[in-house]
């Protein structure tokens, strides 16, 4: 038994460091995406429509589980929010710059970390808390602070809008999906996101089927690295660690893009990129020691 709980601890770290390479990787995705004709909105919805057949074979037997007030919860909340987190950021680049957004965005551990204390969720120690300084740290030395010139209030706004978004969205997830296996939470989440960016595409008249060859490729990825195997993953760590400890960890997702936009976009990796990982590998160690009073 004395075992049991550290070997499902650094499983469930693993599960959501791979879930943030998962994450980390859309935006690079996007920009080889964009550059073969995609359009955000053609990628998200052909994203989520793909994903959805997907998780539906993986899940199951688990959907028997789903009763219907919480399989809508899950489709129209879960799926509006993915959406939401999405949108409003992408939003605030009419103002900001990618790294300053980048800053303002990866703020959520801190909110998550003050809603779950607010809502008696759960506990914040002297541990944690040095964990997220640290993480913060890092994600800071790797993206850089803010000008310190005037940002736009427009864009602050939705950059920490979007944030906040997340941080709440964590732990609501995380209490929507109650009883269900981690797959057959994901079929109905990313089902509802799919839906809602597809009329959004439609509308736009962004919604194609004669996509190049490296489009659906792009799509491919996005659909089953970047959202079947990413959100199992996450949800699954989630259950095991908590909002607070699975948001810290998720902050390795800037520096994983940092090196990933280094080789596969042929992007500058500046020495900062090195030291912020360092920061946010210590910060994820830091979680993994288990308290010594019971």
């Amino acid at each position: 038994m004395t075992l049991a709980a550290p070997r499902t601890t650094w499983r469930a770290t693993f599960l959501v460091a791979l879930a943030a390479c998962g994450f980390g990787s859309i935006s690079v995705l996007m920009v080889v995406g964009q550059r073969n004709g995609l359009t955000l909105a053609s990628a998200m919805s052909w994203r989520y429509l793909v994903a959805t057949p997907v998780l539906l074979l993986i899940a199951g037997q688990g959907l028997r589980e789903l009763d219907r007030r919480r399989g809508a919860m899950l489709l129209v909340v879960g799926g509006l929010g993915q959406v939401a987190i999405s949108g409003i950021s992408l939003y605030s680049l009419r103002w900001l710059d990618v790294a300053t957004l980048g800053f303002l965005f990866y703020t959520f551990p801190a909110w998550v970390a003050l809603l779950s204390v607010l809502r008696g969720l759960e506990r914040v120690d002297a541990r944690k808390f040095t964990a997220l300084a640290l993480a913060l740290g890092g994600l800071l030395v790797i993206i850089g602070a803010p000008r310190a010139a005037a940002l736009p209030a427009a864009g602050v706004a939705c950059a920490l809008g979007a944030a906040f978004i997340y941080a709440a969205y964590i732990p609501l997830l995380h209490w929507m999906r109650g009883p269900l296996s981690a797959s057959a939470a994901s079929t109905i989440v990313i089902a509802g996101a799919g839906i809602a960016y597809t009329i959004g595409a439609l509308w736009r008249g962004e919604f194609h089927f004669d996509n190049s060859g490296a489009a659906w490729a792009v799509i491919g990825i996005l659909a089953l690295g970047s959202t079947v195997v990413t959100f199992i993953t996450f949800l699954n760590g989630l259950a095991v660690l908590g909002p607070v400890r699975t948001a810290i960890i998720s902050t390795i997702e800037p520096f994983y893009t940092a090196v990933l936009g280094a080789i596969v976009l042929d992007q500058h990796l500046g020495p900062g990129t090195a030291i912020g990982g360092v920061l946010i590998g210590t910060a994820v160690l830091l979680l993994q020691r288990q308290p010594t009073s019971p």
